[in-house]
């Protein structure tokens, strides 16, 4: 049962950190979406309307990320103890 508890609190700390990583990288590209776009579209040669849609998609799949291998668990978990 403690292996269990420890578990949750394991899975609980990875969603806060994970959430938080997720806020800081949507706040970044909202407040520096500029200067990203610009660094980004010279680096991998890839156009301004692209990059927009790439960080979307970054930004949804890795929410998604975070609810599958973070959130669930730790809500099973604290369902079962």
């Amino acid at each position: 049962m403690n292996n269990v508890i420890q578990l949750s609190e394991i899975f609980g700390w990875m969603s806060l950190i994970n959430i938080g990583l997720l806020c800081a990288a949507s706040l970044v590209l909202i407040w520096m979406k500029d200067k990203i776009t610009t660094i980004h579209g010279r680096l991998f040669n890839v156009a301004p309307s692209e990059l927009k849609i790439l960080y979307m998609n970054y930004l949804a799949h890795y929410k998604l990320l975070i609810f599958v291998f973070n959130l669930v668990p730790y809500i099973v978990l604290k369902v079962v103890v």
